[in-house]
């Protein structure tokens, strides 16, 4: 059994709606027993072994504290700012829903988070402002995957466990890309509001503006916490997800009092089923990784593309077509434990930084989140809005091409990435 029969059983699989997690172990496990050679004890062992990571652990932490943050009115006060910020400006709320999802991916880490949490407040205010559905949708869904690329990121916890790469280096890697994504976004809200005279906020009173700041103050301390935290080495990564999720308990027990006891034990309870959910898929696609290990899937696919072309920026080029197709039918998590091991090599072998690549890698995995047929985040707004998926999917394609355009930046110019870790980690 082969590369292509792996992969065509994997598809498989897949097409009759068998979770992904469960995909890639039952791939796995007709390999070995197929296979003959290799123990069965090697599938509950890789299982197990895949998932124990102490930088995995950030994984809950971070969910935790987006929960949270998305049930105490955090969330909110984070958005009325933003409306107080940028609402003035043509294209009113549209820009207001960026700059919101540049703020809260400070603190969650994940679009998933932002999408179901932020958005459902952004959906909301946008329609009673008169905003179409097709562009309030699509803004709201094309926003949200700016929060796995500026820190902290749960993306760059799994890049980092698996592939042994800085973490704090990925999370700072990420915040001027992700700017980036924010501005590019930004412009397009701009032409599309003077196109169909989207209405827009009063220029705010600095009293107000004041005042919304204030409000929103101690929320925006999070992600200076957590890089400030681990840029002078009082804490680790892992441990910075830990805290973000107290800081979280403490502003909407203690200083908002929007959260209750029985708030914190079901988002507990919710945030563990989420956990779950990753976790088996990691464990799943360590086992999977392992075969791919097996049949020497890294240097057959470094010899494809080198037979292809020798020039680094075609071989990124080809890396980053085959990142946007795995990122449309398979989950990100299980997508980068699989592929780090294959790509690796290839990248040492034409000089990319593994940071730089990391990045990259996690932007055009986001990027999959927006496109069918997988497309996550298309799912949950769907559920939020009450529009058809194929709506939402159809009315968001547009909005992918400024996160094209930075992914192409990115890949160009590997400074853009490595320029802050350089400063403030000293990656060389």
């Amino acid at each position: 059994m082969g590369i292509a029969e792996i992969l065509l059983v994997l598809l498989g699989l897949m097409a009759i709606g068998m979770p992904v997690a469960f995909c890639l172990m039952m791939t796995s496990l007709i390999y070995i027993v197929l296979h003959g050679r290799i123990p069965l004890l090697l599938f509950t062992q890789r299982i197990a072994a895949g998932p124990d990571s102490f930088p995995l652990l950030a994984v809950p932490f971070f969910i935790f504290a987006g929960q949270v943050m998305n049930t105490s009115g955090i969330t909110r006060r984070i958005f009325d700012f933003a409306k107080v910020l940028v609402g003035h400006i043509p294209g009113g709320l549209g820009h207001v829903n960026v700059v919101a999802s540049i703020i809260f991916s400070g603190m969650s880490g994940a679009a998933v988070a932002d999408a179901g949490g932020l958005g459902l407040v952004e959906i909301k205010a946008m329609r009673d402002a008169g905003y179409d559905d097709d562009f309030t949708v699509a803004i709201t869904a094309s926003s949200s995957i700016i929060g796995p690329i500026i820190p902290p990121s749960i993306p760059a916890v799994i890049y980092g466990a698996t592939a042994g790469v800085s973490i704090g280096g990925l999370f700072i890697g990420g915040v001027i890309p992700g700017l980036l994504m924010g501005l590019a976004l930004a412009v397009l809200v701009y032409v599309y509001a003077l196109r169909k005279d989207y209405p827009r906020s009063p220029r705010p009173t600095f009293r107000k503006l004041l005042k919304a700041f204030s409000d929103a103050l101690l929320p925006m301390l999070t992600p200076v916490i957590i890089i400030g935290g681990i840029w002078t080495g009082k804490f680790t990564p892992t441990e910075s997800a830990a805290i973000a999720a107290v800081y979280a308990i403490i502003l909407g027990l203690m200083v908002y009092r929007e959260l209750t006891v029985r708030d914190l034990w079901r988002l507990l309870v919710e945030s563990a089923g989420m956990t779950a959910n990753a976790i088996i898929i990691v464990a799943g696609a360590s086992l999977f990784g392992y075969i791919l290990a097996r049949e020497q899937a890294a240097p057959k696919l470094a010899a494809i593309i080198l037979g292809v072309t020798k020039n680094r920026y075609g071989i990124l080029l080809m890396i980053n077509l085959f990142l946007l197709f795995v990122g449309t039918f398979m989950e990100p998590v299980s997508a980068m434990i699989i592929l780090i091991p294959v790509f690796t090599p290839i990248i040492k072998m034409i000089n990319v930084h593994p940071v730089h690549f990391g990045v990259m890698m996690i932007l055009n995995l986001m990027i999959g989140l927006l496109t069918p047929p997988v497309g996550q985040v298309l799912y949950i707004l769907s559920t939020v809005s009450g529009m058809p998926f194929e709506r939402i999917a159809r009315v968001t394609a547009i909005f992918i091409l400024p996160h094209l355009v930075v992914l192409v930046l990115i890949t160009l110019f590997p400074e853009l990435v490595l320029f802050l870790p350089r400063v403030l980690f000293g990656i060389v």
